[in-house]
């Protein structure tokens, strides 16, 4: 979009994606890449330059150590923070990611005053909690890319097994974006036909077992990508650029990004993916999503579930026990500066690394 400035900051293997998808896919028409590892990011804006010019549309490209290069930036992707690797839980990170928040967001917030606070950095859910204190923005203008991703797994498997362009699968990934998240089936469809009712051959072909594996291979497939090639970058890179042009160009597109909830669905306090109206500005507002009573949230909060909740002290307390991965976990923000992410419970067969 002219006119329009993209900040990206950390230089790693996401936010180069991130840069890289906004730049062909001519989502902004300056790109700032910044990085601590000023080398890195200097280098990185530099390869992305040169190729300018076979992106979609003219892009100036920047990038350094200095963060002033985020200056006057509309859009500001958080991409920085502690590596997950094998064998870790995304909620594994927060600690250490919430102390790089700290650091981030105040020069951050000096040098961008008004621009849309993006974090894909995981865990994105308590790092969205976290960022929003510490920011004191609204949480319209800090939110975190959430389901988007997984969102798009899940749609690209139903319109392999189906035989459709991804396109006309409609369907979302909602609640944390990690072992717990789970798809909203009632509201599926694969162009106006209920995703239980599509048949091939004369017979529906997604049976309440099909769903099930493919609502587990959705929540494993970043463990199964971090298996084998060390992290995920291009897809979540792609996401990230869709939310930033829903963004710059006031899309009003409805995307599963994660926002702090105030009172919807029983739960405040808490950031958690539901499908939201994304425009300039940021989210426009957090659609109230029907379920089912098979469904978390359909007839109580999470489906008779505890809803998480923060109690005295910042402390977050909940229990996500979904199908296909069961998890109870809590997360303590005991103060501005501290963030615990304990696993408290898991089930002995879980497959997940």
């Amino acid at each position: 979009m002219a006119g329009s400035k993209l900040a990206v900051v950390g230089a790693g293997s996401v936010g180069t994606s991130l840069a890289y998808a906004a730049l062909i896919r001519g989502s902004a028409s300056n790109i700032a890449l910044f990085d601590v590892n000023a080398p890195k990011a200097e280098a990185e804006a530099l390869d992305l330059a040169h190729g300018s010019q076979f992106a979609a549309a003219s892009a100036a490209v920047t990038g350094g150590g200095d963060i002033a290069v985020t200056e006057g930036a509309d859009v500001v992707v958080i991409t920085a923070g502690a590596k997950q690797n094998p064998g870790q839980s995304r909620l594994d990170l927060a600690g250490t990611n919430v102390r790089i928040l700290e650091q981030l967001m105040p020069p951050l917030l000096e040098r961008a005053p008004d621009a849309v606070y993006v974090l894909v950095t995981n865990p994105c859910d308590v790092l969205t909690v976290a960022a929003q204190r510490i920011s004191g923005l609204p949480p319209e203008r800090i939110f975190s890319s959430g389901t988007v991703l997984d969102t798009s797994r899940l749609r690209w498997l139903l319109a392999r097994r189906a035989g459709v362009s991804v396109t006309s699968v409609h369907a979302s990934m909602v609640g944390e974006h990690g072992d717990t998240e789970f798809p909203l089936w009632s509201g599926a469809t694969i162009g106006p036909v209920p995703i239980r009712a599509w048949t091939a051959g004369g017979e529906r072909i997604f049976t309440p077992e099909y769903l099930a594996d493919t609502a587990r291979e959705v929540v494993q497939a970043a463990y199964k990508v971090i298996a084998g090639k060390g992290a995920t970058n291009y897809a979540i890179g792609l996401s990230g650029a869709r939310i930033v042009e829903a963004l710059l160009r006031d899309d009003n597109a409805v995307l599963p990004v994660s926002t702090v909830l105030s009172g919807l669905h029983g739960i405040s306090g808490v950031a958690l993916s539901l499908p939201s109206v994304v425009g300039r500005g940021g989210v426009h507002r957090v659609l109230e999503t029907p379920m089912d009573d098979g469904e978390p949230g359909g007839t109580a909060p999470f489906g008779g579930y505890p809803a998480p909740h923060y109690g005295r002290a910042g402390t977050l307390k909940g229990r996500h026990a979904t199908p296909p991965q069961p998890l109870r976990w809590r997360v303590r923000i005991s103060s501005p500066t501290e963030v615990h992410a304990v696993q408290a419970q898991r089930r002995t067969n879980r497959s997940n690394p």
